[in-house]
Parts: structure tokens; sequence; C-alpha cells
């Protein structure tokens, strides 16, 4: 408390420092009744006055001057020098109390208690649905979103901007090959710092689209990572995650937008010729339309299309998704020993070049994919780690 009004005193304000002076000589009252006393020089005014009464109650017979604040005059009739504040505020309450006792009360507010706090006037809102919603706008750019997942420091814009991250990158082609390095890179090193739901799952769909956007580079910089020093398992591990899945996504066939549809295909291969067009029927045909007709079916399930051809996205890139990562397995460094007690890392990369594998059975490069596989399980055929 003293070194309180030391600060009160010490201030350039000249109200500050006039509320230190009357602290400090109410203090040097109550401490020491006796001795002697702390006197300032300071001019004095409705508020310095009213700080006063509180210590320094005015007599009972003493008139209220005109000047004195309404605090005091209300109080003053009723203080003497032993009149303690809480009795002061007891006698100030007492003739609102009665005037209020006269006001009659309202006909609801004469209800009982019992009524006033009934469950069924007032049903509770059904609030487990309830989300709470994000002031920061998500980004509509993928320059933005990299900036925001890069320097932002705002816990509803990271989430958002990560939210928008997968959908951003697949409407945005030309534009990912531009910053594909470097947003793979952001997301692979960005961290949970603000605990954000779902933080695991979108960053990874986020990375998986990125390298499915522009493979090649991408894949470059997550192979040559992945033996690089001052990464964590957890990093090394999310690299095979989202490689195996890239490779999966381009694997699958997509059908391209200048094919028809496969009932439009349907409809035109069993559809017969014009019999008196000049090319005839086949008789394999008209055996089976003839076969069709006459056959008689109980139950039939759903017709399903037959499936197109597509090109295999995957098949052109699987070797920079496979090859790079049987490159330094055999060297140990100070972070990362992956013959040595990194076991787990070397389980799960064994997994991912047996998917790789499997997923470019019928590229052209299968045939030497199959044989380094081959000869790195063979180099760690007697690992201690089962």
């Amino acid at each position: 408390m003293l070194g309180g009004m030391q600060c009160h005193l010490d201030s350039s304000v000249e109200r500050v420092r006039r509320l230190g002076m009357v602290v400090g000589e109410s203090l040097s009252t109550r401490l020491d009744p006796e001795g002697s006393r702390l006197q300032f020089q300071y001019e004095q005014d409705a508020e310095t006055r009213e700080l006063r009464s509180l210590v320094f109650p005015p007599p009972a017979n003493q008139p209220v001057s005109e000047d004195t604040p309404p605090t005091d005059r209300a109080a003053s009739p009723q203080s003497g020098p032993g009149t303690d504040l809480k009795g002061r505020e007891k006698t100030d309450l007492e003739p609102v109390a009665r005037l209020t006792s006269k006001v009659p009360r309202p006909i609801a507010d004469q209800r009982s208690d019992s009524e006033l706090d009934s469950d069924d006037e007032l049903p509770p809102y059904d609030m487990s649905a309830d989300q709470e919603l994000s002031g920061a706008p998500p980004p509509r750019y993928l320059r933005d979103c990299l900036e925001a997942l890069a320097t932002s420091e705002d816990p509803g814009k990271m989430e958002v901007s990560l939210q928008a991250a997968e959908g951003l990158i697949r409407r945005n082609a030309g534009t990912v090959a531009e910053v594909s390095v470097q947003l793979v890179k952001v997301l692979l090193h960005l961290e949970d710092r603000y605990t954000t739901p779902g933080f695991l799952w979108l960053r990874q769909r986020s990375m998986v689209a990125v390298t499915v956007s522009d493979p090649l580079p991408v894949t470059e910089f997550l192979t040559s990572e992945f033996f690089a020093l001052n990464y964590s398992l957890r990093q090394r591990l999310d690299i095979l995650e989202v490689l195996a899945l890239s490779a999966q996504e381009l694997s699958e066939p997509t059908p391209g937008k200048d094919r028809p549809s496969p009932r439009i295909q349907s409809i035109a291969t069993t559809a017969p010729l014009d019999p008196c067009g000049s090319s005839p029927l086949h008789w394999r045909r008209v055996v089976e339309q003839r076969i069709e007709s006459k056959t008689r079916r109980f139950g039939k399930g759903a017709t399903r299309p037959a499936v197109s051809a597509a090109p295999n996205r995957f098949a052109p890139v699987a070797g920079h998704f496979f090859f790079p990562l049987l490159r330094n397995y055999d060297r140990p460094l100070n972070t990362f020993d992956l013959l040595g007690s990194d076991h787990l890392v070397l389980g799960r990369l064994i997994h991912t070049l047996g998917l790789l594998m499997h997923l470019a059975v019928n590229a052209p490069v299968a045939t030497q994919m199959g044989r380094a596989l081959l000869d790195f399980v063979w180099a760690v055929r007697y690992h201690v780690d089962p």
C-alpha cells in the first residue's frame, strides 16, 4: 500500500497525485493516531472532500454546506466519530426501504416463486448442434491461403485457411504449379499450435491435393526431405502417407469430359442396325438378340455399365515416387537411423514401397521397380525387428 501511495505521489497527473496525498494523510492518521501526521498542501475539490469524509466524518451537529457532495449530505447527519461505514449504509437505505414498502406491488409480482420458476413456461433451447461462428473470412485465392498458413498468428484465420486449402488447390490447377513446392513445405512444417479440430486430417488432405495437382516437383521435394536432417519421425511418416495416398488417387481412373455417359454407350452398342442398310447385322448379334427376347428372368439386378478405358496418371510418375525412397536407406544420420533405432519408419517404408509397386503393376517401369524392391527386402531380411 505504501508503494502504491508512492507511485501516486510521483505521478505527473495532478488528480492522481492529489489522490495519493489524501490516502497518505488517511494512513498516517489510522496507523499512528497519537504521533505526527502527514499534512500536504493541495487544492480541495468535490472528490477530495468526498474521500476525506469517508475517513474524517463531520460531527452530527455540524450543518451541511451547499457545496458538499450528495454522498456526504446523506451520510453527514447520521455519522459520528465512532460510526462505521456499515452503519451509515444501513441508515441511508432505511428511507428508501420505507418508500418502496408503500408502493403497491404489481399483480404479476404477487405470484408465488414456484410459478415464476416453472420449467414449463421457459423450455430450454437445444444448443447441442450449435457451432461457434468464426470471425475470420476464408481466403479466396491460393496465395492468400499460403500467406495465412505461413505467417498468421490468428487462430481463427489459421483454421479457416486450413479448411479452405484443399478446395482452393483442386480448383486452381494453374496457380498450384507456381507455388506447389512452397505450399507443401509450409504444410509439412505446420504445427497444431491452436488445437484446431481435425488438424492432422486437413493438413494431410491438403498435401495430397498438392501432390496430385503437381506430382513431379512435389514428389522430388518430399522424397529428398525424407532422408534429410532435422526432421521428426512424425514428419517422415507423414511424407510416406502422403506419397501412398497420392499414388492411390493418381492410379484411379477419371472419366474424361468428352466421353459419353455409360447409359448412352449401352444404348448405342445394343441398338440393332438398319436391316435395309448396306451393312447387315452380324450373326452373333442376331442370335444374342433372339435369345434375349425369348429369355424370361424372375429376378434381375441393376445392370452395371461397362467400365470405360482411361489413362493411368500414376504410370508416368511411378518411378519418381518409388526409386528415391531407396536411395539412402543404409546411410545413418545424426537424427535418423533407419536400420537401427528408427525401425518403425523402416516397416512403414517397406509397406509404402509395396503399395507403390501394387499400384504401378501395369506401368512400363514395373519390372525395374519389382527388381529394386526385391533387392531391398532381401538386404533387410535379417533385421532384428520382427
